[in-house]
């Protein structure tokens, strides 16, 4: 498994289950099962479209992460705050940008996502993580949406810099045609 992918994993491991076997809120259950009327007949009987477990993530974010296009779309109907963080800073957007789910990505930015919102662990945009995973569609997708190629990590590396060192060069390619 790829270090960042385990990263991932682990941090998304230490959220999931509670020690009594508990999976949380129903409305994150069904955002992250991708049940779409499950979720629809939670919000129609009034459940809070922004219940954060005990990482913070909402339904929101666990349906970004996962690609539930049209679960991300009814929750943000309902009214699901669109720039939530979890306590490491990361947003839907960047759940979304970070799996490859370009059309999860240009629906959140169609609502106004905060496109160049850094995460606190490592300084990650969502374009950082896309280009640091090598997922064009998705790079091409914030760069078609305004995302600024120059922002830097913790580490001084821009999104260029890790697509360059993770040799992907289709996304290099994109991101040196793009704009300033």
């Amino acid at each position: 498994m790829k270090p960042l992918i385990l990263l991932l994993s682990l941090l998304l491991a230490a959220c999931g289950e509670s020690p009594t076997g508990n999976q949380g809120p129903a409305m994150i259950s069904a955002a992250e099962a991708g049940h779409l009327q499950t979720l629809q007949s939670l919000i129609a009987q009034g459940e809070p479209v922004d219940i954060e477990d005990a990482c913070q993530w909402t339904p929101l974010m666990k349906a970004a992460l996962n690609g539930h296009t049209e679960i991300v779309e009814a929750l943000l109907e309902a009214g699901a705050n669109l720039n939530a963080q979890d306590k490491g800073g990361y947003t839907p957007l960047m759940l979304a940008a970070s799996n490859n789910h370009s059309t999860t990505v240009s629906l959140l930015l169609e609502h106004g996502a905060h496109i160049d919102h850094q995460e606190q662990s490592m300084g990650w945009t969502a374009l950082i993580w896309a280009a640091k995973q090598g997922h064009t569609d998705t790079v091409q997708q914030l760069i078609m949406h305004g995302a600024q190629r120059g922002i830097q990590d913790f580490e001084g590396k821009s999104a260029l810099d890790w697509a360059q060192a993770n040799q992907h060069m289709e996304v290099v390619n994109l991101l040196m045609a793009a704009p300033q």
